[in-house]
């Protein structure tokens, strides 16, 4: 198994938009439906894989373009330690004071290393000045633990 790091700021507006960060539903609207229902219907269907809003359910990253992906690792401890580097670089933009403490983001990196070990994906997300939202993310691959018929975007 390795992992996969994924990042995304922006503003926190864009980020509220639920309906492209979640797959479509499987079944199209049934015929009949309002036309406006049936086209946005084809436009998540046709946004959700591509979009690099980050996706409601962590797994589905993996789906995502691999230019989205911003490392990619063996060891959790490789991982987690990118995870803080982020944390420590957005730190100062960070709107909560709790979230800029220096103790509570190793704290939150050192809890972080042993969910990853197990295979579990890790997604955080601070509000940042302006305002802007910060979402971070490392998804285990091959296989996924919670989607294992998602397939890895590579190494």
């Amino acid at each position: 198994m390795h992992h996969h790091g994924y990042l995304w700021t922006g503003p926190k507006e864009r980020f509220d938009n639920d309906a492209l960060r979640r797959p479509p539903h499987p079944e199209p609207p049934p015929a009949g439906s309002r036309p406006e229902l049936i086209q946005r219907h084809r436009e998540v269907a046709a946004e959700f894989p591509t979009v690099d809003l980050p996706p409601l359910e962590t797994a589905y990253w993996l789906i995502k373009p691999r230019s989205l992906v911003r490392g990619t690792w063996d060891e959790p401890e490789e991982a987690a330690a990118w995870l803080g580097e982020r944390l420590a670089e957005y730190a100062s933009r960070f709107v909560s004071g709790g979230d800029r403490a220096a103790e509570r983001r190793t704290a939150l990196v050192s809890s972080i290393t042993g969910r990853i070990g197990g295979g579990a994906d890790v997604s955080l997300g601070f509000y940042l000045e302006r305002p802007s939202y910060l979402s971070l993310a490392v998804v285990a691959c091959s296989p996924n633990r919670s989607m294992p018929q998602l397939p890895c975007p590579g190494r």
